[in-house]
């Protein structure tokens, strides 16, 4: 294992016992293995096959080819001393249609990696919706369709059936404002569709699957942890200009308050309705949906990145890519200069504490854990064959000394997740751009655990972080 970047330092940040410290993958970003076990084809199976929708053209067929290494991974996991690890389940390999039975040599996979986490002593904290959604579903109309609230309810149900007795902590949905915005609005990612109308309803039904998911965990896991992962983001008006402000505001609803006010009271922001009215009649919300939406949940999980900067400018979203802003082509992001990842993404650590405090204030928010945060930098074995990432070190150690400085200021803050465990397929990136904490070399497949994980380990080892 590579040293700890930058020495232990004096500890200045401590987290209360009991924290949980892991890192996170997703299914189609490491597994491999895509005609495996009876899996059928995803939407990103689909979209990586057409040409110029991935960087390089690339595809997830290998990946991390954790289908098959996944003992390795797993010990890798307990050899850091991380307690827990966060995971999706692929819903086409459980159910190839995105309908009917559970295919048995799917969830035999799961079962296989759940039994090993916990006798490596890690607690698996199990996502059901990491954007893998079954091509079937699409071609009968995808997440815009109602029904593929109801298939992903039943899906749900299967996936309790199976593992209940054994994983505690769940997740519904991953990052619906993705799936929803740039799957159907800006076409980034799968399925690459450009409809603003359709990306409104999915945003919709993937809130529906997601309350439906509630009810087939409570009843198939009884004494489950239920969560959903949203990745909210600070936003910024670049300017002080009245228009400037109103795109701040509108951004704000559909990034943050859309998802938190429906999971959180069952109700949408009527100033986010009134802005999606110039694109959807909305008619697809029907009577006690947002009953369901807003089915009790034990916990939240924060994807935290970055702020959002944005102005008003007339013809933003000329594109391409199209605008991610249904109802709002008039805004733009911007740049706020200064240090980024190699994702163009601004390293602002303070945003961080940010979001978990705004989320926190929501009347009735349940405890909290960052499911996501880390940074991608290109970084490669060194000629002793270490990986001295100490940029991204430097990123852990702000972006957990931000969450700290939350947890004091009372925030119920139980766990922190680093993206990514492993380097891996970065959706509409490819394999250019690397998360993880442990590199992959692709051609072979050989893991080497770069500085920031002896870093992390050490941090998971003693609860506290250094101040350098």
């Amino acid at each position: 294992m590579a040293p700890a970047a930058g020495g232990a330092g004096h500890l200045s940040a401590r987290f209360p016992p009991g924290f949980a410290w892991g890192a996170a993958t997703s299914a189609y970003q490491v597994e491999g293995g895509v005609d495996e076990d009876g899996r059928g084809p995803s939407i990103w199976d689909t979209f990586c096959a057409e040409p110029g929708r991935v960087a390089g053209g690339d595809d997830g067929r290998l990946a991390a080819d954790h289908r098959h290494r996944m003992a390795g991974d797993v010990a890798l996991l307990r050899d850091l001393g991380l307690g827990a690890y966060r995971f999706s389940v692929a819903w086409p390999r459980v159910q190839p249609a995105g309908a009917g039975p559970a295919n048995e040599p799917g969830l035999d996979f799961y079962r296989s990696l759940v039994d090993a986490l916990l006798e490596a002593g890690v607690e698996p904290f199990l996502t059901l919706y990491h954007w893998d959604l079954p091509q079937p579903l699409e071609d009968a109309g995808g997440w815009p369709a109602r029904e593929t609230a109801a298939r992903f309810g039943d899906y749900a149900a299967l996936v309790a059936g199976a593992l209940g007795d054994r994983v505690r902590h769940w997740s519904t949905v991953n990052e619906p404002w993705c799936s929803a915005m740039l799957g159907y609005c800006s076409g980034v990612h799968a399925p690459g569709r450009t409809d603003p109308a359709a990306a409104v309803a999915a945003a919709h039904h993937l809130l529906l699957g997601h309350g439906l998911a509630v009810d087939a965990l409570r009843a198939a896991a009884a004494g489950a942890e239920v969560a959903i992962s949203l990745n909210p983001y600070p936003v910024v008006a670049a300017g002080d200009d009245p228009l400037d402000l109103d795109a701040a505001r509108r951004v704000d609803g559909v990034a943050n308050r859309f998802w938190f006010e429906a999971v959180l009271a069952g109700r949408y922001p009527d100033d986010v309705l009134h802005d999606f009215s110039a694109v959807s009649d909305l008619s697809f919300i029907r009577d006690g949906d947002l009953a369901v939406v807003g089915r009790p949940v034990d916990a939240i999980g924060i994807n935290y990145y970055r702020r959002h900067h944005v102005r008003y400018r007339a013809g933003a979203s000329a594109g391409p890519p199209a605008s991610v802003w249904p109802g709002s082509p008039d805004v733009e992001t911007v740049d706020p200069g200064g240090p980024a990842t190699d994702m163009g993404w601004a390293i602002e650590p303070e945003g961080l504490e940010e979001t978990l405090l705004a989320a926190a204030a929501h009347p009735g928010c349940p405890p909290l854990y960052v499911h996501e945060n880390g940074a991608a930098f290109e970084d490669h074995p060194d000629g002793d064959g270490t990986v001295d990432d100490r940029r991204r070190v430097a990123f852990l150690r702000d972006h957990l000394a931000a969450a700290h400085r939350a947890l004091v200021a009372g925030v119920d803050l139980r766990g922190f997740f680093v993206w990514s465990l492993l380097d891996n397929f970065e959706w509409a990136e490819g394999y250019r751009r690397r998360f993880g904490l442990v590199h992959v070399d692709y051609p072979t497949q050989r893991r080497v655990p770069k500085a920031s994980a002896a870093w992390y380990a050490e941090v998971a080892r003693s609860g506290a972080v250094p101040e350098r």
